[in-house]
Parts: C-alpha cells; structure tokens; sequence
C-alpha cells in the first residue's frame, strides 16, 4: 500500500561551481572554515578579514583573493565586491563585563563590526543576486541571538540585531530567488572562545580549567566545543538544492542549549 506521497529526492551535494562567495572574518576559525568548505564546493572565495596576512594565508589556500580590511569602517566596507552570489556575515568580536563596566566605546564598535557592516554588505550585494535571480545570505549568529548570557550585552545585543536583520533580507529577497539564515552554534574551538575562557574566568572569579565545563557548556546537553568545520558544513547546506525554502530561519548548533 503506498502513501500517496512523492518520493523522497535523493540526496544531493552541493554545487558552486561559477558562483562567488565572500566570507567575512575569513581568516581564521569558522571564516576560515567556510571559505575552504565553499572553495571545496566549488566558489571562488572572497576572503576578507582585518588581518591581511591571515587573510592573504587563507586566500592563497583556497584559490581565492584576499581582502584586508576594517568592518567597523563603513567606507572600507563600501571597497569590497559586490557582484557576490553567497555572502556569509561571519565577523565578529567579543567582551566580557558588566553591564556597569561595559566600555561604551567597545559596544558601539561591537554594533558596527557585527550588525552596520552585515546590513550594509547586504544592501551591497542584494541588487547582483536579484538581477541572476539567486542569492544565499548566511549570518553566521550564536546560541546568544537566541538566548543571552550575563556579562556579554555587547555581543547578545549584535546577536539579536542580526538576527531580525536577517529575518526582514528573506522576507524582502524571496521574490528574488534570495534565501537569507542565520546559523546559532553555541561554543566553537576558535581564537575568540579561546580568549573567552581567561575573560570569564575573572568575571565569575573562578579557575580557567572550571570555565569550559561551568560556564561555557553549562546549558549544552552535549559536553564538547563545537568544531569550526561542523559549522561551515551547515553554512555549505544552506547554499544547496535541498534548502531553496529554508530561509528566515535560524539554524541551533548548541548541543541542546536552547531546547532546555
């Protein structure tokens, strides 16, 4: 007796092959992870990143061109390409305070590298992929646009603003063939978690070795950190044949974090 439904499609790989991709914060960690896993797919990479040299590294890597440059400064964004096909909003930079001691300076910078930077690659990029009629916006978010932490306003409120800007690029970009998602691991082995451990642990006042298991995994139900390259695959999926309807969506990597 049969169900009366479609057959399931096969499964599908992922081809880029004569598409452009431009990742920010490229150079290292999950930028890095996706610049290789969308090369490997078969874009051309645009790997931007303040740091030159690492982005020079990862460019040459992957085939692709590298682009040193500053995020929070809106005209150095504006020298970047725009004829892109898969734009990943990947930059990011993190603090941790009080509220009360929370530098304003550094939240503001936190606000441009992370949400005036994303919006303004975007509203870059959007005219190229509506005249081909294809475009994927991937905003690489946290578990923290979706949950926040104590001692981190700067980086939950950018999270969160993200979040709703990637929410209203799907709505406007679906009549165009344009998919835009954000991707919220929780904790991946990157630099910047890294230097997090030491920064939490003066502000909870305890060990460095307590931190990972404490603090930082504390609400994951799966005990690891996540690694960068399981990140980009799901960045890759989103650029597939098999996710043309996922869009406006946001993409948990938390090891059950946000299902408690």
């Amino acid at each position: 007796m049969t169900s009366g439904l479609p057959p399931a499609p096969a499964p599908t790989s992922v081809d880029l092959t004569g598409r452009v991709a431009m990742v920010t914060g490229g150079g290292g960690g999950i930028g890095r992870a996706c610049s290789v896993a969308l090369a490997a797919a078969g874009a051309f990479v645009h790997v931007a990143d303040v740091d030159g040299a690492a982005a020079e590294s990862v460019a040459g890597l992957v085939g692709g061109r590298a682009h040193t440059v500053d995020l929070a400064d809106a005209e150095a964004v504006a020298s970047l390409p725009a004829g892109i096909d898969v734009l990943v909003n990947n930059a990011g930079l993190q603090h941790v305070a009080g509220i009360e001691e929370f530098p304003p300076e550094r939240f503001e910078l936190m606000q441009r590298v992370m949400v005036t930077a994303p919006f303004l690659l975007i509203r870059r990029c959007l005219p190229h992929m509506y005249r081909v009629g294809w475009g994927r916006v991937v905003n690489v978010s946290s578990v923290h646009g979706l949950r926040a932490s104590p001692f981190k306003s700067g980086y939950v409120t950018a999270k969160h603003a993200l979040e709703g800007l990637s929410k209203v690029t799907a709505l406007e970009g679906a009549p165009h063939g344009v998919t835009s998602n954000c991707v919220n691991p929780g904790y991946v082995r990157t630099p910047l978690v890294e230097r997090q451990i030491a920064d939490q642990a003066r502000a909870h006042g305890i060990a460095p070795e307590r931190v990972v298991a404490e603090v930082l995994l504390r609400g994951s139900a799966i005990k690891r950190l996540i690694e960068p390259e399981e990140v980009a695959a799901v960045a890759v999926w989103l650029c597939g044949p098999a996710t043309a309807h996922v869009t406006g969506s946001s993409l948990p990597m938390d090891g059950g974090w946000s299902a408690a």
